[in-house]
């Protein structure tokens, strides 16, 4: 993904949004926090082991934009904190994004 200015997120084809995360597992709630360069610190309660992070994300981006966990993928950092989810058609806008065209 090309850097676009410190925007955390974009829409691709009109109708996908494209988020930049960087990840703290193991915190108290979760919740989207503070703007971290050209990302956003997204705090997840879940432990870093096994996949429970990642379905962790999923889910919780699903529930945040209003879709299924199927509309939720992450596109890249399966492996590490910084992580690029797609959402596809999202319902909810998680705060801080605007539509896009």
């Amino acid at each position: 993904m090309p850097y676009n200015g410190g925007m955390w997120y974009e829409w691709k084809n009109g109708n996908t949004l494209i988020l930049r995360l960087r990840v703290q597992p193991k915190a108290s709630k979760d919740e989207l926090a503070e703007m971290m360069e050209d990302a956003r610190k997204l705090r997840i309660t879940a432990p870093p082991v096994d996949g429970k992070a990642n379905k962790h994300i999923v889910a919780l981006i699903a529930k945040m934009c209003k879709v299924a966990k199927s509309d939720v993928k992450i596109v890249s950092g399966e492996l590490g904190r910084s992580k690029t989810v797609a959402v596809t058609a999202p319902k909810l806008l998680p705060d801080g994004v605007e539509k896009g065209a």
